[in-house]
């Protein structure tokens, strides 16, 4: 075999020898190109398939895009239709107060004062019967005073200008203490509290808000038990506290309001925040049902939660959500 192949060979000339060879290499360039060739036909096939299903996304893209414009465009309208409501509302409100604070409130005045003079003046003239249907009168007036009152405090708590500052929730507390010391001293009462959180809140309205607790646990205590307030406050997360209606990654100040009082039914633990609603009978308990309202008022102007918990007999506790830092 090896005597054939070298005689093939021989009788190839050395021309035809080398362009034999070359013939070789030139083909196993081919056949390599046409291999890179065909990768990269199937790598543009790949790239065609990826562009054609990033050109099928950016399309979605543009149509959510659409959709989401839209949509804002939706929620401006209605963002605006409520920014004229608000404004009308707020309008109302205030011919609402004007008319509270002096149409109402004068001939009020009026009923209050007339009615006392004809008590003190013409008493010996008048029967025990008549006697008492006056002193009904003034007392009828005096509760329609403090409820205009209160409408009015809660009417500007839902119009007053909402100016945050850093305050001190302990200088907040004794100066309300320091106001209610009379009503605290008459029924031998303990307002428990240290050192408490610093926060952003409307000073003021804060103030209503902790008069407004601490006056309800002294008016709903119990006859034979001095009134014992405690008020704490922490810094909780949506994470650390069981509340699952707080804003996730937002930081809060936890501030309860606990007191031994006559607590209340479970099952009122929303209702006790409606406007006008008693759970205690008005003849023992003076009021007008509006105190907790403005109450929850003073907690949505914080961006806050107010919640209730309690039992007949067993005490009530408050716990309010304040946003350290408004948003």
């Amino acid at each position: 075999m090896k005597k054939r192949k070298f005689k093939i060979k021989n009788m190839l000339g050395m021309e035809d020898e080398n362009s034999y060879a070359k013939l070789i290499i030139a083909y196993k360039e081919l056949a390599y190109q046409n291999e890179e060739k065909e990768k990269r036909a199937a790598e543009l096939l790949i790239a065609n398939k990826e562009l054609a299903f990033q050109n099928e996304e950016k399309e979605k893209r543009a149509a959510e895009l659409v959709i989401a414009n839209k949509e804002l465009a939706f929620q401006n309208q209605e963002k605006e239709k409520r920014a004229i409501e608000l404004m009308i509302a707020n309008k109302e409100l205030e011919s609402f107060t004007f008319i509270s604070n002096h149409d109402l409130q004068e001939p009020l005045r009026k009923i209050q004062t007339f009615s006392k003079r004809i008590l003190m003046e013409e008493s010996e003239d008048l029967s025990e019967r008549a006697s008492y249907y006056f002193e009904r009168i003034q007392h009828s007036a005096s509760h329609m005073q403090t409820l205009i009152n209160d409408l009015l405090d809660y009417s500007r708590m839902t119009a007053a200008e909402r100016k945050f500052e850093f305050s001190d929730l302990s200088k907040i507390v004794k100066e309300v203490v320091s106001a209610l010391q009379d009503e605290l001293q008459k029924k031998e009462a303990i307002v428990e509290f240290g050192k408490l959180s610093e926060v952003n809140i409307i000073p003021f309205q804060f103030r209503q808000l902790m008069q407004t607790l601490i006056t309800n646990s002294l008016k709903f205590s119990k006859t034979e038990l001095p009134p014992h307030i405690i008020i704490k406050s922490e810094k909780v997360t949506s994470e650390t506290s069981r509340d699952k209606a707080l804003r996730r990654k937002v930081d809060y100040c936890h501030i309860t309001v606990s007191d031994n009082g006559l607590g209340f039914d479970p099952k009122y633990k929303d209702k006790i925040f409606d406007i006008f609603q008693r759970l205690h009978d008005k003849e023992n308990y003076e009021g007008t049902g509006i105190g907790l309202t403005i109450a929850r008022k003073i907690v949505e102007n914080h961006q806050g939660i107010i919640t209730a918990s309690g039992e007949i007999g067993k005490g009530s506790t408050f716990n309010i959500f304040i946003p350290i830092q408004q948003f």
